[in-house]
């Protein structure tokens, strides 16, 4: 049911398949990944369609494949009202939470005597957020991106989503999508959608940046585009670790553990502990949590806990630490005793949930954090998705007479250093014109 690795008797190479994940198997799929954005670029439209056609249940035209007014503003009666509420409170929380990162429009700051600088900020002016199916449906990922791009008053918002069987988008993101105003909604994903955004075509006008999760072709996708179009932070197969130590209830830790599991086969889902009899009880409680979920999840999880995931058991808590720091994890949980006093040991991570009433799960949808993070072990140079993914800084900088004497002589002896005439002569020539 569960693999138990012991992290002293792992080798190179088995050591390396458990830190690489199904994230490194991009590379399996550039290839006809590359021939799609090349169609795309190519063709437009039309390549696009057909795309659809054999991946998201698209219909004859390429309008079909645009979700109608008709259809969002239908969505709300298809929500179940608990959902609805459900909804109301995650958004209300992820907006509280994203516009305390909000930051001064701008700021101006002397420098020294007739030097200033500062930085005005500004929302991109279009974003394509990525809205993941396939192995279910994901409103919360509407909520993650959706709010935070409002909050920063991103003036084009347009969002690709993988249809139903029937062609249809789950109704919780449309009725988030209205929520947040967003109007432009495409039935589409995987690769060919990150295609359409980040080259557009002739109905679909280019984005400036893409964000959000996906299938392992979306990423190969957008690591393909990068250079075209900003591909905000990697985030591809989810992945968790929760590390525990001899306080911790190996039951809770358990039920923790199959959250990410159940995302896919290619998820990651791992229980580090140096405590043997915690790793011995939590797997001897996983197959009663396993029979619970549906067939299809059921298999998931297995998978997962065979391969990308499991138990690890490491020589000392110290040795579990190093350990999320290399495999820098996209989800962790912290459930040690007195979690706040080991917060400064984990620098590599997407996010940390301290303490048993924190799962992935209620930060995953209604905390208020954000919970589109860096996968692949780049929470190592990532951040999660934060207001800043919908603004950009613009530095500002003048300078008054009394501030261009002080600077002048520094940049004129600089740029002879470096080899810049054409730098240095600004700074020569504007002295004699200066002083006419």
């Amino acid at each position: 049911m569960v693999k138990i690795r012991r992290l002293a008797e792992l080798n190179a190479a088995e050591l390396r398949v458990l830190m690489q994940r199904a994230e490194s198997n991009i590379e399996q799929v550039a290839g006809t990944v590359s021939k799609m954005i090349a169609e795309i670029r190519t063709h437009g439209d039309a390549a696009v369609l057909d795309y659809a056609q054999q991946f998201d249940h698209g219909g004859d035209t390429f309008a079909s494949l645009k979700v109608t007014d008709a259809e969002i503003e239908a969505a709300q009666d298809k929500v179940a009202p608990e959902v609805v509420d459900a909804i109301e409170l995650a958004c209300e929380n992820v907006e509280t939470f994203h516009r305390k990162q909000l930051p001064k429009e701008m700021w101006f700051h002397e420098i020294r005597p007739g030097v200033f600088a500062g930085e005005r900020h500004t929302p991109v002016a279009s974003a394509g957020l990525y809205v993941p199916g396939g192995k279910g449906t994901f409103p919360s990922v509407m909520v993650m991106l959706g709010v935070p791009a409002t909050v920063a008053k991103v003036p084009r918002i347009a969002v690709v989503t993988p249809p139903n069987e029937h062609g249809e988008v789950d109704p919780g993101t449309l009725y988030i999508a209205r929520k947040c105003g967003i109007r432009e909604i495409y039935k589409m994903g995987g690769a060919h959608a990150v295609a359409a955004l980040g080259l557009g075509t002739q109905s679909i006008p280019k984005v400036d940046k893409i964000i959000g999760p996906g299938s392992i072709y979306a990423s190969a996708a957008k690591r393909l585009l990068y250079g075209t179009v900003d591909v905000g932070l990697p985030a591809g197969p989810s992945e968790s670790i929760i590390l525990c130590d001899e306080t911790t209830d190996p039951e809770i830790a358990a039920l923790d553990l199959l959250i990410e599991a159940e995302h896919g086969p290619d998820s990651a889902a791992i229980l580090v502990t140096h405590v043997e009899e915690v790793a011995m009880r939590a797997a001897e409680h996983i197959p009663k949590f396993v029979a619970k979920l549906p067939k299809w999840r059921r298999e998931f999880v297995e998978q997962v806990l065979e391969n990308y995931g499991g138990i690890l058991i490491t020589p000392s808590l110290d040795a579990s630490f190093d350990f999320v720091n290399d495999y820098a994890p996209e989800h962790m949980e912290l459930q040690v005793d007195d979690a706040f006093r080991y917060i400064g040991r984990i620098q590599n991570a997407g996010e940390v949930l301290l303490g048993p009433y924190t799962p992935i799960s209620i930060a995953n949808y209604c905390l208020g954090v954000n919970a589109i993070l860096p996968t692949g072990a780049f929470a190592k140079s990532f951040s999660s998705v934060t207001i800043d993914d919908f603004i950009k800084k613009t530095s500002i900088a003048y300078l008054n007479r009394e501030g261009y004497e002080r600077l002048k002589g520094a940049t004129e002896a600089l740029a002879n250093h470096e080899g810049f005439p054409a730098h240095a002569l600004a700074i020569s020539e504007r002295d004699a014109i200066l002083n006419r």
